[in-house]
């Protein structure tokens, strides 16, 4: 882990939920990373029609400015750009019949496109 990382204190700016994180933790595993370093990253990203899309990747260890976030034994990597948009969400896993993901609720949504694949905030 990058020295320079910020750990989240007891009040995190994003929550996961225990099946968010088992899904991702064996996905990381799956890819061999070490989840003891290796984490969760949840961005925000130009695009979408509302404006604003939320992205998810898988990074061997945090940026040095990112925000770093232990939940249920997963780490969630935030970089500042995103934290402001994010702050106070919540990491789920849905799984039904047409489809299973992460999605991610958030309170700072004021509106989203048809899909739900974008957003826009205040």
């Amino acid at each position: 882990m990058s020295t320079d990382a910020v750990e989240a204190d007891s009040n995190p700016p994003v929550a996961v939920s225990e099946t968010a994180a088992e899904q991702a933790l064996d996905l990381l595993s799956g890819e061999g990373l070490d989840t003891n370093v290796a984490g969760l990253r949840l961005f925000v990203q130009q695009g979408g029609c509302a404006g604003l899309s939320y992205g998810l990747r898988f990074d061997d260890e945090p940026e040095p400015d990112d925000t770093v976030v232990d939940a249920n034994g997963l780490r969630v990597f935030v970089d500042p750009a995103s934290l402001d948009y994010i702050a106070g969400a919540q990491l789920e896993y849905e799984s039904g019949l047409q489809a299973a993901g992460f999605h991610v609720e958030n309170p700072n949504v004021v509106s989203e496109c048809g899909c739900g694949e974008s957003f826009r905030t205040s």
